[in-house]
């Protein structure tokens, strides 16, 4: 089957997003992605497309922790969606340990049955798994748009360069407006 527009929703989960969260990308970071994030979702599932969410999946001994805090754990309050966010029926979850939303994981099985002609990318952290996951939909030739007001990371520095990196190197489109 071949749709149109597929949106993948990346670890958009309480660890990140809530003020309480292990990794909190903070108050800018949340304010800036929720109200369109929102938006964009609502209009997916109006349309129809599907919505695929990507969620930091961790084991307690993961070795990701060598690097980072301990986040994300899995069948925690930390490694759940935002109330606002969540996954309803027919969205499809792919848990992720690293990263990308590609390693380890069945997300090329998924994006080859939608055959997708664009993948819309939303959530955190702009310059950690929203670009690696970008870089490898870009390997995988397909067509990445990413709203600009629906992604955010730690560090605005961070986000800026990632940004110029996912639009000048890979090529990802840019917007600046929600569909409506």
């Amino acid at each position: 089957m071949a749709v149109e527009k597929v949106l993948l929703v990346i670890d958009m989960l309480n660890d990140f997003l809530h003020p309480r969260g292990a990794l909190y990308c903070g108050d800018r970071a949340r304010d800036k992605i929720l109200k369109p994030s929102m938006e964009l979702i609502a209009w997916f599932r109006k349309k129809g497309y599907p919505i695929i969410y990507a969620q930091d999946a961790h084991d307690e001994t993961d070795k990701e922790f060598d690097i980072f805090p301990r986040h994300a754990i899995k069948n925690t309050w930390g490694g759940d969606f935002i109330d606002e966010v969540k996954p309803q029926p027919g969205d499809i979850i792919v848990p992720k340990t690293r990263f990308s939303a590609f390693f380890r994981t069945n997300l090329e099985e998924i994006l080859a049955n939608y055959n997708p002609k664009e993948v819309w990318v939303i959530g955190v952290c702009t310059s950690i798994c929203v670009m690696d996951t970008v870089v490898d939909l870009r390997y995988r030739d397909y067509p990445v748009v990413i709203p600009v007001s629906c992604v955010a990371d730690f560090h605005q520095t961070m986000h800026d360069c990632a940004m110029e990196r996912m639009d000048r190197i890979y090529k990802a489109k840019l917007v600046w407006e929600l569909p409506r």
